[in-house]
């Protein structure tokens, strides 16, 4: 063996021992260049490692140090401010360029994977997308349970064309009211029902959720590998692979995000949904509608669950395209929901909603929360309003905004009302607006059930 080769043997043996010792403490994927770490949150840093390995962990000015058990290792910081670049030691390694801000979690199905570059306005968007200190991950589709890549990059036209439009516009706005950095994580995947993002020990215990194909594979391989990375909170646009089960999404939705929230022990972070828009042919007379059952589902969760929020884009559907592309009012309206419920704004952030319902004579007045400065027709007379006697036969009615009364809501065929739909339809055409610029959800005043519906 010649000495050439007996030294080039050497410095292999000694990269090898190298590598050996650098690969014994290894981060978990999410801390890696060009993250966003949560700001004021005790912060959880963690990874794999031989056991009985000591861990240290360096940042801001802080030293934690712990020991790797069972190939794994936990430790956390203090909370950080706001601010960066900084750099964070794990060991020997360093991870560079780390902001420190607020993280949400972007998730559902093809709305919220839908491309910026597909975006009514995603070239404009692109090329004014440079902004060093936001920042964006996206998750691999159904990759292998707990598996990620490294993945963190700044916000440019070479990283925001195949980031979902919904999340990067959603960003976007949050970056320019709140002036810190943000850490977007586009963890979606098209044609996926609520189940599949749930946890299979939730869903067994509540049976009524059970059934649906592949349950809880994606909260295995997209959702579990994040936990429990620090966030800010999250944005979710689904609800199109569970129309026709509007019922159990009632009970699905808020099972699904308690889930989440118990799973990151972060508290009742904020989660903010996305309302089904328009979708299917318009029809010119009332009828039954799954669409409209599940976007009433959606508004029941956002009405009665703690920190949530809905964003209603009755004005962005698109008859023969479930998927609509402008998808800028659709991160903006998300955006003013967070400034509202997460960041505790005092702005108006959601369009009428509908609050009561009485009869005088042959009028049905409705009252709303969510004003917003006044009720407002936008372009012309009020549409999508019908009503209906005790027969339940819904008919087309005439509706006329009151002001300090709401809207008062008849109909010549109807002479003594019993209920008032707006909107109730898959594709509806509706035109009722507050003056903060923010469009009425669809809503009934009836339960009537759909089974017994006159035909």
């Amino acid at each position: 063996m010649s000495k050439l080769t007996i030294r080039l043997l050497a410095v292999l043996a000694l990269m090898l021992i190298a590598v050996s010792a650098y690969a014994a403490v290894k981060p978990s994927p999410m801390f890696s260049d060009n993250a966003v770490l949560q700001r004021g949150i005790r912060l959880p840093v963690w990874g794999t490692a031989d056991a009985g390995e000591k861990v240290t962990v360096k940042f801001q000015g802080q030293e934690v140090s712990t020991v790797a058990t069972n190939g794994w290792w936990m430790l956390h910081l203090n909370p950080c401010k706001a601010g960066g670049p900084f750099t964070m030691t794990i060991n020997d390694q360093e991870i560079k360029n780390l902001l420190v801000g607020d993280v949400w979690i972007c998730s559902g199905q093809s709305n919220m994977a839908f491309q910026t570059k597909n975006a009514t306005t995603g070239t404009e968007a692109i090329a004014a997308s440079k902004d060093s200190m936001l920042r964006l991950y996206i998750v691999p589709k159904m990759g292998l349970p707990f598996e990620l890549p490294k993945a963190w990059v700044e916000s440019s036209p070479d990283t925001t064309p195949t980031f979902s439009a919904v999340g990067y516009f959603f960003g976007k706005s949050l970056r320019k009211s709140l002036g810190v950095p943000i850490g977007l994580i586009d963890t979606s995947v098209g044609g996926t029902p609520a189940e599949a993002w749930t946890s299979r020990s939730v869903l067994k215990q509540h049976p009524e959720l059970n059934g649906v194909a592949r349950p809880s594979y994606l909260y295995n391989s997209m959702i579990a590998p994040l936990i429990p990375y620090g966030i800010k909170g999250a944005i979710w646009y689904q609800g199109e692979a569970n129309a026709g089960r509007a019922y159990a999404y009632r009970r699905l939705m808020p099972t699904m995000i308690q889930c989440w929230r118990d799973a990151w022990g972060q508290g009742d972070f904020t989660f903010l949904m996305v309302q089904l828009a328009p979708y299917m042919k318009i029809e010119d007379q009332p009828m039954e509608s799954a669409w409209a059952e599940l976007r009433e589902a959606q508004m029941l969760t956002a009405e009665t669950f703690p920190k949530t929020g809905m964003a209603v884009i009755t004005d962005v559907g698109n008859p023969t395209d479930i998927h609509p592309k402008d998808k800028e009012p659709v991160g903006e309206r998300l955006a003013l929901a967070a400034r509202a419920i997460a960041y505790n704004e005092n702005i108006e952030y959601s369009g009428p909603i509908y609050k009561a319902f009485k009869v005088e004579g042959d009028k049905a007045i409705v009252s709303f929360t969510h004003i917003g400065g006044g009720l407002v027709a936008k372009g012309g007379e009020l549409t999508g309003f019908t009503i209906c006697g005790e027969d339940k036969k819904f008919v087309n009615a005439k509706a006329e905004i009151k002001r300090e009364i709401g809207i008062v809501v008849t109909s010549p065929d109807v002479p003594k009302p019993v209920a008032v739909r707006y909107g109730w339809a898959n594709c509806p055409v509706v035109n009722l607006w507050n003056k903060a610029g923010l469009p009425a959800s669809p809503f009934r005043t009836d339960d009537f059930d759909m089974l017994t519906m006159p035909k």
